[in-house]
Order: structure tokens, then C-alpha cells, then sequence
């Protein structure tokens, strides 16, 4: 691609060019906002104070962060900014989108009036789509994103380091260490990102001011104590000042696994510490700034998976993400077709389509029927198949009416409403349209969606008409898998006449292929669970334990689990993974329940760094 860009449009598209915000500063007037276009972990604040410093205008800057009830102080601040010839910043503009409109008119009305000509009004945003796009227009707009790699980000930050801090520090040894481990630390949390859903379940804003924090802790904290305080290091940096980014349980889990990690006894002790299980990356001999430059010059330019603790696999991942959002891109950027016989073609396409989705669409559940052959005294596992029943008959009955109504609109015998325009778009384009993916979460295409709903609909269709619950669970086939799951520990506890809060889950997985676990299974309570899927890591199937993937192998097929209800005693950690389990690929706000599994030849770190997880459904 790169190379493609380069001969192509010439090389000056891809060398990012540093912003110089003196020259932007310079071509505007007092007439144009600046808006700087934020991306994570970037912070323009810092840069736009040192230029106010410059030209003489810090003592006439005003900022604000806007939220909620800020709008009458902001718009005060534009006003008298207007007549004093003031700066104003406003900073986050996507956090108060209801208040934008107003602004908009405010821009408006400017351009025709007569400023103040030192008055300038600076905004920033993250991308949004309901950002009103005449403020962009008349705006200058920036962005700067932060380098991209481990060797860049060291870098730059160790050419931002205070160095007097090196000197004023008890124990400028002990010092020297630790940040160098805090500025890898800093490094691999912003990099991380770049594995998508294999490196963070949410993507965090981490920035320059939660390293600046974090160094000035560790200088306080080396002076005031002999001992080095470990504990309060460890929470206070990856406890509070990262971790109050953090809101997702196993985010939080990984960035504790890695600060025990950079931050031990060893670290100190022994020589050239290694970060990472590559040689490039350890603590170097102390020294000045200068010479912790030079041992990052000798780092990689492209950073290898190792690096951070994952598998080679992992950089395939995130290559696939790459490809897929550059089309994505490409394809939202093309002209819609407006060619008479073009438009006909798809029109005819779509409709096709629609009759063959519509021919396939599986007949609704009898629920009355199964109601009342079920009767009133209902078990949790009644409950939750009647519910399902109902949620899959309501998508099913939504599905048939707007395939119906898309054919017939085509035709021009209805309307064509916006819902079936984006249906219309959606099916042209293969994938599921929104207004189904209410129901349950979903990555597959179209027509692996519809195969896909085929056989969800068959598992709870035979279990309707038997009565007889299956003997393997398909777990990704319910729309709310957490209350079958609820529904099960409801089950044990109600024979056993144990308190629900009481269980806990014991999980074995068994040896046998499918068909031969679903012959030799025992009534024992609990549920036997087939078709999960084990993401970053593999299955090593006669150990019954976590082994590494082999190459290219992204997702591995686990066997039979059984999930058994068992009174809460003392489990054993050592050698067990907590592994999560989620409902479909995107994994924020999709947990369902933690599996442990036998963590093999490596602890459980290893796998927490792979984020090694549970997938119940696949993209494709």
C-alpha cells in the first residue's frame, strides 16, 4: 500500500508532517475556528499553551472542557473573547454534541461581523458522526497522531524527560531502572491497540499526562522511602493513573500482569533486565539521557508480536482488521450507481435475493402449543426455552414482513420507507441489516447469518417438540446465554437445596470428539456445552490443557465442556487459566462467564498477555 501511495501520488503521503501550529496560528483569522481533530492518546492542550506563551496571549487564553452544563459558560467566554480580542479553547466538542447547532450559529454570525483581530476560537473533537460539518468547513483543521512502533514511542518520550530529575533522585540507580521500565511500560499499553480485539477490549485514551503523573510518583516515592515500595508503585501507576482509564475487569487484569511484570525485584538486581521474551528489549546500564537514546536506536523499527507477549498469529489478526476497514473505506467512499440499467440490475439482485432469503427463512416455533404441553409449573431451563422461542419468533415474523415489503416496493406497488431503503442497501451489499441485529449480536455475512439463524431456530424447534432438552448445549445459539446460564446454577441449586450464591462453576473438558462425548454423558447435574471456539492460544486435546496455535491457526475448536455447578470451595489457581468467554468477536460488553482451563507448560500470564478467550460465535 505504501509503496502503491508512493509511486503513485509521490512520497510526501506518507511521512506524517510534524504540525507546526505557528504556521497554522499564522494563516488564520479571527474569523476562522481551528479545530484540532483528536486521536488517542494525543493531547493538544500542552502544545497550544506553549504557543500562546510564544505570541504573548497565555495571560488572554481561555479553556474549557465541555459537558454537561457548560454551554452558557463557553458561550459567555466566546463573546467576551470577541470584544477583548481574547483565545478561547474549547476542548472535547463530541462530549457536548447537543450544544453544536448553537455553536454552528455562532460561527455563522461571525464571519459577517466585525472581531476583535487577536480574538481566535480553538475546538477540539474526536471524529463524530453527528459533528455538524459547516463548523468543519469553515474551519483550518488539524490532527496529529501519535508514532507508530515501540522504538518511536520510546523516543519521544525519553527526548521529553525531565533530566534533573535523574540527578535530584536518593538513588539515581534505582531511578534510572525503573523509568526506563515505566517508559516500555507507557510504550506497550499505547501500542497494544494495534491487535484490535487481541489486545484491549476497549480502546483506551492512554497520554503524555498519565506517564508525566506516573513519573513524578515514582521520584517522590524513591526519595521518601530505603525500601523500594513496590506495592504503592504498583498501585498507584497501574491501579489509579492508568487503570482509571480502564473499564473493562480483564483490561484491568492485563495492565496488572504487566506492571508485576516490568515492576519486581529482578528489575533492579539483575543486569540488563529482560521486558520481553525477545533479547532487543531489557533495562540498559545507567547512564544519561543520551545514552538511553542510543540503546533505543538499536531497537527494531518493526516490532514483532513477542514484544508484547503475544504469538507471531496475533499480527495476522490485526493485518486482517487493517484490510478490512481500508475496504470498508474504499467501498463507503465509492458513487452509488445511478446508471439507469445499473440500477436495475441491482434492484432485480436484491429482489432475488430477498425471495431466496425469505424461501429459506425457517418457520416460527408453535409457542402456545409448547406452553401448554410445559404447563405452569415451569423449570428455569422451561422458562429460558419459551423465552427464546419468543425472541426468535418476533425476528423471524420482522424478517418475513420487510422481505415481503422490500420485493413489493421494488415492484412499486409500496413506499419504499427508510427502513427498507437501508434493508435494501444492506442486501445489495451482504451484509445483515440492522434492524435484525437486534435480536443477537452478530459479525457473520448475510448469507452465513441466515444459514446461521437456520440451525439456531432447529436447536430449540427439536427441544419444543421433545420436551427433552439436548444433550449438548449449543450455547451461541441463545439470544441471552447468560440467563441459560443463570438458569442452570438455578437448576443444581434448587435440587441440591444449596443457596444460589453459594455455587460456584467447576469445568471439565473432555478428551472424546463431539459425537463421542454426547454418547458417554452421565446424568451429574450441570450442562455439557459444545461449539466454542478458543481465540490466541490452541488446545492440546490428550493433556486437556492450553498449548501455543500453530501458525496461521487464529481459532481453534475446543471440545465438549462440562459445566457443573459445585458448592464455592478453595479453588486452585496455580495452573489454571481464567479464560472469558464472549458471545461473538467484538468482545466489549460481550462476556458471558469465565472458563478455567489448565494453563499447560506456561502460568496463566502467558495467556493473559495472548489474551487468550472463549469466542461462542465466529465472524465468518
Amino acid at each position: 500500500m505504501t509503496q502503491f501511495i508512493i509511486t503513485k501520488l509521490g512520497p510526501r503521503y506518507v511521512d506524517p508532517p510534524v504540525l507546526d501550529l505557528k504556521a497554522t496560528f499564522e494563516e488564520s483569522i479571527s474569523q476562522t475556528p481551528l479545530i484540532f481533530v483528536l486521536s488517542p492518546g494525543v493531547d493538544p492542550a500542552q502544545s497550544l499553551i506553549t504557543l500562546s506563551e510564544s505570541v504573548k496571549m497565555a495571560q488572554r487564553m481561555f479553556s474549557l472542557s465541555l459537558g454537561q452544563g457548560q454551554a452558557p459558560v463557553a458561550t459567555k467566554l466566546i463573546m467576551d473573547g470577541i470584544r477583548d480580542g481574547n483565545w478561547v479553547f474549547l476542548a472535547n466538542c463530541h462530549l457536548s454534541l447537543s450544544w453544536m447547532p448553537t455553536l454552528d450559529k455562532m460561527i455563522t454570525t461571525m464571519q459577517s461581523m466585525k472581531l476583535h483581530k487577536k480574538f481566535r476560537l480553538w475546538l477540539s473533537s474526536s471524529p463524530h458522526p453527528d459533528f455538524p460539518i459547516s463548523i468543519l468547513q469553515t474551519s483550518i483543521k488539524m490532527t496529529t497522531e501519535p508514532p507508530r512502533g515501540i522504538k518511536a514511542n520510546m523516543k519521544r518520550l525519553y527526548n521529553n524527560i525531565n533530566e534533573q530529575n535523574m540527578d535530584t533522585c536518593n538513588d539515581p540507580s534505582k531511578y534510572k531502572k525503573l523509568l526506563f521500565a515505566l517508559c516500555f511500560f507507557h510504550t506497550i499499553l499505547l501500542e497494544r491497540k494495534k491487535f484490535l480485539q487481541l489486545g484491549w477490549n476497549v480502546i483506551y485514551s492512554f497520554n503524555d499526562s498519565d506517564f508525566e503523573v506516573s513519573e513524578v510518583l515514582l521520584l517522590l516515592y524513591l526519595n521518601e522511602y530505603e525500601e523500594t515500595p513496590w506495592g504503592a508503585l504498583k498501585y498507584l501507576i497501574a491501579g489509579v493513573n492508568y487503570g482509571g482509564h480502564v473499564t473493562d475487569d480483564w483490561d484491568r487484569r492485563l495492565l496488572i500482569t504487566y506492571i508485576n511484570q516490568f515492576y519486581c525485584d529482578q528489575a533492579l538486581q539483575s543486569r540488563k533486565f529482560r521486558l520481553s521474551s525477545l533479547p532487543n528489549y531489557f533495562i540498559p546500564d545507567d547512564g544519561d539521557v543520551q545514552t538511553y537514546l542510543d540503546q533505543i536506536q538499536m531497537f527494531p523499527n518493526f516490532d514483532k508480536p513477542e514484544a508484547f507477549g503475544q504469538h507471531s498469529n496475533a499480527d495476522i489478526a490485526s493485518l486482517i482488521g487493517e484490510t478490512r476497514m481500508l475496504f470498508e473505506t474504499l467501498l463507503s467512499m465509492q458513487v452509488q450507481t445511478t446508471s439507469s440499467a445499473g440500477s436495475e440490475n441491482t434492484e432485480t439482485k436484491v429482489s432475488d435475493l430477498a425471495k431466496e432469503i425469505l424461501a429459506s427463512t425457517p418457520d416460527e416455533i408453535n409457542y402456545e402449543q409448547t406452553a401448554k404441553i410445559i404447563g405452569v409449573n415451569r423449570t428455569p431451563l422451561e422458562v429460558v426455552l419459551l423465552q427464546e422461542i419468543e425472541r426468535y419468533n418476533k425476528l423471524i415474523g420482522e424478517m418475513c414482513t420487510h422481505l415481503r415489503d422490500l420485493r413489493r416496493g421494488i415492484q412499486g406497488l409500496v413506499v419504499m420507507s427508510s427502513d427498507l431503503e437501508d434493508i435494501f442497501l444492506a442486501v445489495s451489499e451482504g451484509r445483515v441489516p440492522l434492524q435484525w441485529l437486534k435480536a443477537y449480536n452478530s459479525l457473520k455475512p448475510l448469507a452465513a447469518w441466515a444459514r446461521d439463524l437456520t440451525h439456531r431456530v432447529a436447536h430449540f424447534n427439536t427441544w419444543a417438540k421433545t420436551l427433552r432438552p439436548p444433550t449438548l448445549f449449543w450455547l451461541a445459539a441463545y439470544t441471552f446465554p447468560t440467563g441459560f446460564v443463570t438458569a442452570v446454577l438455578q437448576t443444581s441449586a434448587r435440587s441440591t437445596k444449596t443457596p444460589i450464591d453459594e455455587l460456584s462453576w467447576e469445568f471439565y473438558v473432555f478428551v472424546e470428539e463431539d459425537a463421542a462425548a454426547a454418547r458417554i454423558i452421565r446424568e451429574g447435574g450441570g450442562v455439557y456445552i459444545r461449539s466454542l471456539f478458543l481465540e490466541g492460544g490452541g488446545w492440546l486435546r490428550k493433556n486437556q490443557c492450553l498449548q501455543d496455535p500453530l501458525p496461521m491457526e487464529l481459532i481453534c475448536p475446543l471440545p465438549v465442556v462440562h459445566f457443573k455447578p459445585v458448592e464455592n470451595l478453595k479453588k486452585r489457581s496455580r495452573g489454571v487459566y481464567q479464560c472469558p468467554a464472549y458471545y461473538y468477536p467484538i468482545r466489549s460488553g460481550s462476556f458471558i462467564i469465565a472458563v478455567d482451563l489448565k494453563s499447560g507448560a506456561e502460568k496463566s500470564d502467558y495467556w493473559i498477555k495472548r489474551s487468550t478467550a472463549l469466542l461462542l460465535s465466529l465472524a465468518n
